[in-house]
């Protein structure tokens, strides 16, 4: 990534501060990247309206997330692979795009009915992703029943999903809203925008659902304990945001991310001074636990579990529960959790009911 620099994106922000600090973190950053390599792809499964289906996941390597480039969020470390100079032509990114195909047609035994596409920013920003490459994606995976992309509310239009829907793709726009407290988003993640501006991408989806024959949807991306809370703190968020989101017309599925410290981040720098730690896989248990009743899909796929990193336990129980909840991903059943027990949830537990969030974390 070029030097970060302010843009008009960040004028009126209000963060300021925050941003500065992530600009000097990021150019610490001295890895580059080809262009004409996705960033990652792989081949999995996932829980959508229509049942469990096979997936391809994308992440394109771009020019980067335009908040990020101003300063951005304080635990997303996924600017830091985006493309020296801020774009990637619409040819080097159809090459990426057929990379991910070769990969499918070697590892896959058929194509996935399911096509999830990343940019580690926004897949409608059009600086990022020129509507020319976002019409060829269209037409390239036409033949699929269902397609996600990623985008900040701020870019959701029905004039873009059109490129989708009108192949009658169902369409899904993944919006990174980390919480439904805009006090959290603002203060602790330093994501610009509101709640309402949520509600109105999801109104925006829930009209080209009206016009399109296409499904039109909005997969909510929660973020579990971002840095400056408490474990119970999170937990409570994360609870109350869930619910909040199944009660918003246009958004079907929740997906609850649980922070994972990565690299040229505030919370990479809090995490060395050990001001903080990931959250607890019990958290994650008891928050999926707790919204089981929600008309929406739930889920949540702890990335990095049980590295020090990543969301973990005690370290003896954590791939145990790591399996509770892909098994509850998949089937929406909350009695999985019954199932796994450690010594290590009276600390947990002790943890829920003592830690604050102007003390350091109770447990490592």
């Amino acid at each position: 990534m070029s030097q970060p620099s302010p843009d008009a994106y960040e004028q009126g922000r209000g963060m300021d501060a925050h941003n500065a600090v992530m600009r000097d973190i990021r150019a610490e950053r001295s890895e580059t990247y080809d262009p004409t390599e996705p960033t990652r792809v792989w081949i999995d499964e996932d829980n959508t309206p229509d049942g469990v289906v096979n997936s391809l996941t994308i992440i394109l390597n771009t020019g980067g997330c335009r908040w990020a480039r101003a300063g951005g969020c304080t635990m997303c470390g996924y600017v830091a692979e985006s493309v020296e100079g801020g774009s990637v032509a619409h040819e080097d990114l159809m090459t990426q795009i057929d990379a991910c195909l070769d990969h499918e047609a070697e590892e896959a035994e058929e194509p996935a009915e399911l096509i999830k596409i990343y940019t580690s920013g926004s897949f409608l920003d059009e600086r990022e992703v020129p509507a020319e490459t976002r019409g060829a994606i269209a037409e390239t995976f036409a033949d699929r029943d269902r397609i996600v992309v990623e985008s900040l509310p701020d870019f959701v239009e029905r004039e873009k999903i059109a490129d989708f829907a009108d192949h009658g793709i169902a369409t899904d726009v993944a919006v990174g809203l980390e919480t439904a407290t805009d006090r959290v988003r603002h203060d602790c993640v330093n994501k610009y925008f509101d709640f309402a501006d949520f509600e109105a991408a999801c109104a925006e989806a829930a009209a080209a659902d009206d016009e399109f024959d296409a499904d039109v949807g909005i997969k909510a991306y929660l973020l579990m304990k971002p840095p400056f809370l408490a474990e119970p703190e999170a937990a409570a968020d994360m609870i109350d945001s869930i619910r909040r989101c199944a009660d918003v017309d246009g958004c079907h599925t929740v997906s609850m991310n649980p922070t994972n410290v990565q690299r040229y981040t505030m919370v990479d720098e809090l995490f060395f001074e050990g001001g903080y730690r990931p959250p607890w896989l019990w958290s994650v248990a008891h928050v999926l636990e707790a919204t089981a009743d929600v008309d929406a899909i739930v889920v949540s796929d702890p990335v990095g579990h049980g590295s020090e990193r990543g969301a973990h336990n005690c370290g003896e129980c954590d791939d145990r529960v790591q399996t509770a909840i892909k098994d509850f991903d998949k089937r929406q059943d909350p009695s999985v959790f019954e199932q796994v027990s450690c010594e290590c949830e009276a600390t947990w537990e002790y943890v829920m009911a003592e830690e604050t969030s102007y003390n350091m974390p109770l447990a490592r």
